[in-house]
């Protein structure tokens, strides 16, 4: 297959199905990759803007009954020694330091805790926005829903219409992994499947909650379930109804394993900064209806999330307070605001503030 009719085909915002992306993905120079992603770049997000956001990630609580083999973070309900749930009086702690740095978003995310349904999460959050009416609820994701849904015997609108009702502001692409159940059934077996996570952000995308996809990579997938991962959100984005916000951004990491059970069990080479630039830009190629694509700073360092930025990323994310889960299996990097946006002049980008919704936000 020509690589050169390939380009084309991509820089015309044409659909590139599967054997040609798989095609660019392998064959395709890296040089020339990164290109063709930057001049979509240049398409979707015109200009020399690079986007960036001060948020907290705040973990509800660390007991999960999904055990996803990629985490050292979560422990069962028996483990009483090792296990918390995050008290209000921690909660108004952890937003007043927020907003003494000058954010008001929170990632809020705590797994699929066995007792925790739909009345938990909802007074937490009417909680929550009592005590900071301004703060914006990035929070759960699709297994989160979906696992609420199931405790309670009701469908993933209703769930959602309840937290939209109690403060959500948006959703997260949080437990998409690869998608592929092949590779769900041995990560995260009693995860909820890939029909589940597609059909949770499809209702969203619906009731017009602006959401986010993810990507995490590097462990026991194929190249080929990689491309039909990416396959399946751009259908999904298709999909959505007109005028709704769909999937405002796609970020893309590689698996941090150190001390995990997937690293006891498998043999789980590193990532390279070659195929994370690669990942990254292939990404931005095959999502052809998705706006922005974040360089994930925290789990492959400065200098290749500064590479990302010539090859297809046009968010580099936030400076993230507190990051509990990717840290407590080896990712160490770490950015304030300053240094972010240092980063992102650095490569001969504007750095501007951002929230969720990739709204300015005037300081």
């Amino acid at each position: 297959m020509h690589l050169d009719k390939l380009y084309k085909k991509a820089l015309q915002l044409e659909d590139l199905d599967l054997g040609e992306a798989m095609a660019l993905y392998c064959n395709a120079p890296t040089a020339e990759l990164m290109c063709v992603a930057n001049k979509l770049r240049q398409k979707h997000v015109p200009g020399k803007g690079v986007s960036w956001q001060i948020d907290r990630n705040i973990n509800i609580t660390n007991i999960c009954i999904s055990g996803c083999k990629f985490c050292n973070f979560h422990c069962k309900l028996s483990e009483t020694d090792k296990s918390y749930s995050t008290t209000l009086d921690e909660y108004i702690e952890k937003i007043n330091e927020l907003y003494r740095f000058g954010g008001d978003q929170v990632l809020l995310q705590g797994g699929l805790h066995p007792g925790y349904g739909l009345a938990f999460y909802s007074d937490l959050f009417c909680n929550l926005k009592q005590h900071f009416p301004t703060l914006k609820l990035h929070a759960l994701g699709p297994p989160e829903i979906a696992h609420i849904a199931r405790l309670e015997n009701m469908s993933y609108s209703e769930v959602l219409k309840y937290l939209l009702e109690a403060g959500l502001d948006s959703l997260p692409g949080a437990g998409a992994e690869i998608l592929s159940d092949r590779v769900r059934k041995i990560l995260s077996p009693t995860k909820p499947d890939v029909q589940a996570w597609l059909d949770v952000m499809c209702e969203a995308h619906k009731m017009n909650l602006a959401t986010s996809a993810t990507m995490m990579f590097g462990h026991i997938e194929t190249p080929e379930e990689r491309i039909e991962h990416l396959l399946k959100i751009r259908n999904l984005q298709n999909e959505r109804p007109t005028g709704t916000y769909g999937f405002l951004a796609f970020i893309c990491w590689p698996v941090q394993s150190k001390g995990t059970p997937l690293a006891r069990q498998f043999d789980i080479k590193p990532v390279t900064a070659t195929e994370y630039v690669r990942m990254l830009a292939i990404s931005r190629i095959v999502l052809n209806n998705i706006t922005n694509i974040q360089a994930s700073w925290l789990s492959v360092g400065k200098d290749v999330a500064e590479l990302c930025l010539h090859g297809g990323a046009n968010d580099f994310g936030s400076i993230m307070l507190e990051e509990n889960v990717m840290s407590s299996a080896g990712a160490h990097n770490r950015f304030d605001a300053e240094g972010i946006q240092a980063a992102i002049r650095e490569t001969g980008f504007e750095p501007w503030r951002r929230n969720q919704k990739y709204e300015k936000v005037y300081t």
